[in-house]
Order: structure tokens, then sequence, then C-alpha cells
């Protein structure tokens, strides 16, 4: 309901009025023009004050309809002028006088506001349609009445040209009700109410005005009956705005409005033919049936008009489609029900290497892979059975088309993977318009992003991802039976990374790759688990069994192949030796289990000097113990201040200005500093990394807000542990942070790694959003790396992706590293991200970096971290001058 309204108080006051109206003329004595002057006076300014109030509280969504309703007020305060000053002006000797003139145009303004009562859609079929249909319907109405009555009263006139002016207001008022009537009878407005009753309002007094000229004519008095149905539709006017919602209602259905004016005409005809053979003729009705015989022929050409258009329509349609396809790659193939080819389009011979004549009159299925064909066999059958009616199964699928996918036989003998779309064709239905996408590069890319996502970009092994996946999916099928896993980590490795850098140390891990390859059975699965660390799944019933004599040979192996000969990188020999860990599947032990087992192995390998093999025992505690051990030292280090922050700058690789820094923990335990890799861990493990992490948040935020207020605008990165995300007051303890510092949130950027999202994705993801609402900006880091990237980008809305330090090694060496790296580059430019490069140092990686179009890098080339003091130096320039 669109208006405040109580219905009882119009109804009750409209009743009340118009009966007391009525009785008090009757009683007076007066005549029936003026008991008709009377009423209609009352009614006509009831109706015209109840509008007027209704369309006032109208909401403000409905302003068309509160001026539809000020339209048909004036139409009824113009009308109930012309009603009483008409007895007096009844007594001049003119035929049509000034109050008839004011009821006509009261009549106008009516049918004004019921045309306006209804929403614009109703009138969408055209002016000189809708002038034609309403004089149609006006013309057969007066042709019938003409039978009827006005036929007889017109031979006893005296006077042919009085009869046709009296005639003048209610012929107007049919026109103007036969030209509302349609739309507003059609309409599917909740306010079509009022319109419906201003058509009655109409239509009664064209009757009323009908009656009164033909008294007029034979010198009577019009009758009271005929003078009070007016001010009777006019009370159902005055109250219908207040009560049109408790009933609504239904429209008719819009082809039965628009074969109304036709039937009125074939009725029209019927009664005139009977009346012409009866012996009557009479020159008007010969002028009626003309005007309506040009007419219809006025609309034939209008329809034949339109037809031409909408057929010129459908040619440059099917020509646009047909240009379109051409200009997306794609081939269109014109073909019979049965499959076979009927025309081709262009297109062919660059996708597919065929002729267009090599496939004319050939059947489709021919190039179809024998095990797509059933589905594409039964899709013609779906549309040649769609004649039976529209419940047919597919039906409605048909009317946009119905997309398929299939593969396509090439020229070269090749199957080309395709997304085919077939509609039935636009001229003629017996055809069928199929239109063939080549999808060869997209599964290719998309098959290189699956081995990318569960493959490692460094090694070229398996990942972390597939090595679990494979291994849950081993012991569900196999059991526990001589199922075993091995973890395998590189002594002294981080030292190969800070002394001649990631690159050379992946180049490094490549190369242990290869000697771990070699040693391994072909049944056993390897796989880079992350960082200088390598798993192998040795599954059971593989050639030769593996029994827990054979695991431990291999972990044997493992350890010769990577200690036996020295690496060669950097133009230096880098000797390197291996921890490996040993654990064997038990029954009912879960996957992640096993390879915690494994991990515990080989970290109790590692403890006891490196370059052994270690068989997990249930007695092994002594890892309890060390971590315990690590974390009293990590809190007595936070309570001792042990902990500095060192920054790495972050620079716009276009301008060489520093843009942002990253701030990094360091532990100094003792004078002896402890690299990161040491201590995090165990740092997230026992939960001393949230109030680590804190303490980084606060004193990294004051340093970059004080860099701020000296008029340089720079931001900062912090890396987000996963135990820190989940800490019950982080969200408030990163706002707190910033408004103790006075940094803007914009100037905090909040880093996370894909693997957090392995588990406890959703309620990671919920607190994520959360300091996006703060105004944080949140990074991806390491990105590339992890098999979540795509999915993170869906469901939580990023500002920035760093680019692993994996992919940009290989810049300018490894083809497939390059191509990898320029795609993520791309992907973050496409979606509106800042790319991040890390890892930069040869000068030909941020050349390849500045022309792929990323906008920001950090790492040694770039600058390497250093304390605040050392960012302050750079504060004057605020770039780097290495860079260049």
């Amino acid at each position: 309901m669109n208006v405040r309204r109580d219905p009882r108080v119009p109804v009750t006051t409209a009743a009340g009025l118009g009966a007391v109206a009525v009785v008090v003329a009757l009683i007076t004595g007066g005549s029936a023009p003026v008991v008709t002057a009377i009423a209609g006076v009352v009614t006509g300014l009831f109706a015209a004050v109840s509008l007027i109030m209704a369309a006032s509280r109208v909401i403000p969504s409905h302003r068309r309809q509160a001026g539809a309703w000020r339209w048909m007020a004036a139409g009824s305060l113009t009308w109930l002028l012309g009603v009483g000053v008409r007895p007096m002006a009844d007594g001049t000797p003119f035929v049509l006088t000034f109050a008839d003139l004011l009821m006509l145009v009261g009549s106008v303004l009516l049918a004004i506001g019921c045309g306006m009562s209804v929403k614009p859609p109703a009138f969408t079929r055209g002016v000189i349609r809708q002038a034609a249909d309403a004089y149609l319907g006006a013309a057969s109405v007066f042709a019938m009445t003409w039978v009827a009555v006005l036929g007889p009263a017109f031979r006893k006139a005296e006077d042919t040209g009085a009869f046709f002016v009296a005639l003048a207001l209610p012929v107007v008022c049919l026109l103007a009700t036969c030209a509302v009537t349609p739309a507003v009878a059609a309409s599917r407005s909740g306010n079509r109410a009022v319109g419906l009753t201003g058509v009655g309002v109409l239509t009664a007094i064209t009757v009323a005005e009908m009656a009164t000229a033909l008294a007029r004519l034979d010198g009577d008095t019009p009758p009271l009956a005929a003078g009070l149905v007016v001010p009777a539709m006019l009370l159902v006017l005055a109250v219908t705005p207040w009560v049109q919602d408790v009933r609504p209602v239904r429209p008719l259905p819009a082809a039965l409005t628009a074969a109304t004016p036709l039937v009125l005409v074939a009725a029209a005809t019927v009664i005139a033919t009977l009346y012409v053979i009866r012996g009557s003729r009479d020159a008007a009705l010969a002028v009626v049936a003309a005007s309506v015989v040009l007419v219809l022929l006025g609309r034939l050409f209008v329809l034949l008009v339109e037809t031409a258009g909408m057929r010129r329509l459908v040619d440059v349609g099917e020509q646009q489609l047909r240009r379109l396809a051409e200009n997306t790659g794609d081939v269109v193939l014109v073909c019979d029900p049965v499959g076979v080819i009927q025309e081709v389009g262009p297109g062919l011979e660059a996708t597919y290497g065929y002729r267009p004549d090599d496939l004319a009159f050939r059947p489709i299925f021919d190039y179809i892979h024998p095990e797509d064909l059933p589905a594409v066999q039964a899709l013609l059958d779906r549309m040649t059975d769609e004649d039976d009616g529209p419940e047919q199964e597919g039906g409605p699928a048909q009317e946009g088309g119905t997309r398929i996918s299939c593969r396509f036989r090439a020229s070269d003998g090749t199957w080309r993977p395709t997304e085919s779309v077939a509609a039935r064709h636009v001229r003629d239905d017996d055809l069928v318009l199929v239109t063939i996408r080549d999808l060869s590069d997209q599964v290719a890319l998309r098959n290189q992003v699956t081995h990318l996502t569960f493959h490692d970009g460094v090694t070229g092994l398996p990942n972390r991802a597939y090595f679990e996946e494979r291994a849950r999916d081993v012991l569900t099928r196999r059991g526990a039976g001589g199922t075993a896993v091995i973890f395998l980590d590189l002594d002294g490795f981080t030292s190969v990374n800070d002394s001649v850098g990631h690159a050379s140390g992946d180049h490094l891990l490549g190369q242990a790759a290869r000697r771990l390859r070699s040693a391994v059975r072909a049944d056993d699965t390897l796989a880079r688990w992350g960082g200088d660390e390598f798993a192998v799944l040795l599954e059971g019933g593989g050639s030769g069994g593996t029994d827990a004599q054979t695991a431990i040979d291999l972990a044997e192996r493992l350890v010769r192949a990577v200690s036996n000969e020295p690496f060669r990188v950097a133009d230096r020999d880098v000797a390197l030796t291996a921890s490996v860990g040993v654990a064997f599947a038990e029954e009912d032990l879960p996957p992640g289990d096993l390879l915690r087992n494994a991990d515990v192995a080989m970290s109790r390998a590692k403890e006891l000097g490196g370059r052994r093999v270690e068989v997990f025992a249930t007695h092994m505690h002594a890892d309890v113990l060390r971590r315990l051990e690590i974390a009293s030292d990590l809190q007595r280090a936070l309570l001792e201040n042990q902990f500095a922050i060192e920054y790495q700058p972050v620079v716009d690789l276009a301008t060489s200005r520093v843009t942002a820094v990253e701030a990094l923990v360091r532990w100094w335990r003792g004078g002896t500093f402890v690299p990161p890799e040491q201590f995090l861990g165990p740092a997230e493990d026992t939960g001393i990394i949230v109030p680590l992490s804190e303490w980084i948040l606060r004193e990294a935020c004051r340093e970059v807000a004080a860099w701020r207020a000296s008029s340089w605008d720079i931001g900062l990165a912090l890396n987000l542990s996963a135990r820190q995300i989940m800490a019950p007051r982080f969200v408030e303890t990163v706002a707190d942070a910033l408004s103790e510092s006075g940094l803007p949130a914009s100037a905090l950027t909040l880093e996370v790694i894909e693997e957090m999202l392995v588990e406890d994705a959703g309620e990671m993801i919920s607190r994520l959003s959360e300091l996006r609402t703060l105004g944080v900006r949140l990074a991806i880091d390491d990105f590339g790396t992890g098999y979540a990237s795509l999915a993170f980008l869906r469901q939580l809305p990023v500002d920035m992706i760093k680019i692993d330090p994996s992919f940009v090694s290989g810049l300018g060496r490894d083809d497939t590293l390059t191509l990898l790296t320029r795609t993520i580059v791309q992907l973050g430019n496409d979606l509106g991200l800042i790319v991040v490069a890390e890892g930069i140092e040869r000068p030909e990686q941020l050349d390849l970096l500045r022309k792929m179009g990323c906008t920001r890098g950090q790492g040694y080339l770039v600058a390497r971290p250093m304390t605040a003091r050392g960012v302050d130096s750079l504060m004057p320039t605020s770039t780097l001058q290495n860079t260049a």
C-alpha cells in the first residue's frame, strides 16, 4: 500500500453526502436537471477533494500516481462546474452550450488522469496504433448505437446539423473512453483500480450525455436515472483511492485488450450488414463504415512497415552476430536437424585448418570425439523435438541457445577442446546455428596453472599440497601396510642464502632435487615440502615392496646423494649434508600424524648433528623439551628487550622512490644473532608470537608515524602469523596501535601467506575482513607458491600481492618462471592490485619486472634490511641511489 488511509471515513462520508444531496433535491421538489445538477456538484466536489487528499499522502516514489489523481481531480471540478451551470444554460437557444464545453473539458482531463494512472510500458504499442484502435472502437460502438438508437432519432430530426452538434459531447467522451480503456485494463500496476474507476466515470458520462443529447433533440427533459449514473460513479471514484488495495483487480490479458477493437469492428460490421439488408440506409453510417475501412487500411500499412523494419533488424542482427563471431575467432556452422553441415562461416581454416568445402554437406558427427558424440546427438534431438511444446525437456533452454563442451577434430588429427552453442536459426527453424569456440589455449593455461598449483616452481617437484593429498589417498586406498614417509632437510642451507643470495640458493635446491629424484624408486613420490625440506612417500605394494629395511636403505641413499659431492653454486663449491627422518604408517594413524612423525624424526636427526637418519619412535620427547626451552628463552628475551626491528625498503620500480618499509624482527641472544627461521616456528607453536607481534606492531607503527610526521609519505608492511590472527583481541590490538601512534590505517599493510588458508579458512578470512573495514590494507605474501591464491582473491578483497622470490629468481633464465611471473603481474594489474616483486638481486630481473608492468619491488639489489637509523638516511631524497 502506498497511501496511509482509513477507508471507513471516505466510504461513510461519500454515501452520506450522495444520499443527502439526492434526498434534499427530491424533497424540495426539484426537477430532474436540478436534482442531477445538485447531485453532480456535490459528488464531483467530493471526488475532487478526496483525490487531492489522497494524492497529498502518496509516498514520494509514486509521484506519477499522485499526478494522475490530481488530473482526475481537475477533471471532476471542471465537470461539476459544467453540471452546475447547465440548468441555467439549458434555456438558451444553442444546442451546444458553455456548460457542455466545460463538461467536455472535464471529460478530457479525466481521460488524461486515467491514462497517467498506469505505468508507461502500457503505451509501448505506439501512438498511431493507439489512436487507430481508439477510433476503431469508438466508431464501432457509434455504429452499433446508430443502428439501435441514433438512426431512428436521426430520421425524425428536423435539423441534421443540430443533430450532429448535439452528439459532439458524447462522441468526444466515447473517443476518450476508448483511448484509455485498453491501456488501463491491461496494466499490471498496483494502482490501476483508480484508473478503472475513472474509465467507469467516462463511460457513465458518455451514456448520460448521449441520453441528454437525444432528450434535447426530442424537446424532453433528460431522464433522472441517466443524470444520476455519473454522480454514482463519482462517489465510487472518491472512495477508490482509499480502498484500492483491499481487493486488487486482476489485469486483463494484453492479447484480449489488443483484440477488442477488432472484435468491436466485427460486431459492428455484422450489425450494420443486417441493418442494410433490412433496407435501412443512412449516409452517416456509410461515412463511419468508410472511415473504419480507411483506418484499418492505415493500420495495416503501419503494420507492414513495422514488419519490414523488424525484418531488417533481424537481418542486421544476424550480420552483426556473424561478424561478432568472426572477430572473436569463433567458427559458425549451419546444420540441419540430422547434423549435416549446410553452411560454413569464415575462420574455419585459420582455427582448424579446414577449407569450407571440406566440411560442406558432411555430418558434423564425423568431427566430434566419439566420447562426446552421444551428448551432441542428444542435444540435436532435443532441439528437433522442441516443436512438440515448451514442456519438452530442454525446451526453455533453446530460446537463448544451449552450451555444450566437446572435442573437435582439427585437420592435423588433434582433438581440440571447444565450447559450442547450438540455437535455432533466426530465419529457418529447420536449421541449427552452431557456434564453436576453440578453448585450446585456455585449457593449456588451465593445465599449466594446475601443474604449477601442485608443483614447486623452483625444483619442478610436486609441492606440499600434492604430497599431503597423495598421502591421504594412499592411506585411504591401501591402508597402513608397507607405507612410509621420509623427511629430508638440507643442513646449512640457510647460510647459503645469506652468503650467495636466494637466487643461488634456489639453484642449489634444483640440483638437490635432481640428485634426490635419481635416488628414489619410480613408484615413490618425491616432493619439496617447503624451504630446504623434501619429503618422500613410499607406497606399500610397489616393486620390491616397502618394508622397514627398504625405507631405511632409501633414507641412507638420500643422505649420500646430498653429502657425497659438493654443489656448484655461484662459481664455488658448497658442501651440504642432510638430516633425514623416517616414519612408518600404523593402523588408525591419521595422515597428518604420519607426516608429523617424520618431521619430528628429521628434527631429531638435525639436533644430533645432521648427516644421519633417525626413525621415529614413541619415546621421542626431546623435541617437546627443546621447544619448551626455546619458549622460555623467547619469553625472557621479550621481557629483556633482546629483540630489534630492521626495515627492508620497498621501492617504486619506475621512480626508485621508497614507498614503504617491511618490518623484520631480529633476535640477539646473548650477543649472538639467531636467524628468524630458528625461533619464529617455536614462537608460533607456543603462542609467544602473539605478544612478540604486538610489540613489533606498536614499535614499527611509532617509527613510521614519526617519519610520516616529517612529510615523508611512507607506508609500513608487516607479516602476520596464523596464531596472531586468531588471537582474541587481534583486531582491537591493530586499532589501538594505529590510534596510539597516529599512523593512518591506509599506511599499514598486513601480509599473510597462502598456507594460513588451508585450515580454519572461514574464521581467518572473517578476521582479515574486520581489518579491511578499519582501512588497513591486506597483501598476499609469497603469491603463487601455495594453492589457495585464487580462492583467497575471490573470498577477500586484497590490495597487494607479493611475488615469491622463487619466481623472480628465474627471470631471464627460466622461460617457465618468466612466463608465470608475467602472468601474475598481469593478473594483479587486471584486478587493480599493487604487485610487489620480492627477492630482486640482479639488474636484469629489475629490467624485466619494469617491462612487465610490475610497480614495486624489494630485494638485495634494491636495499638490504636496515635499522631505523639507516632508514633515516633515506629520508632526505626518499629514493635509493643504488637501484639505477
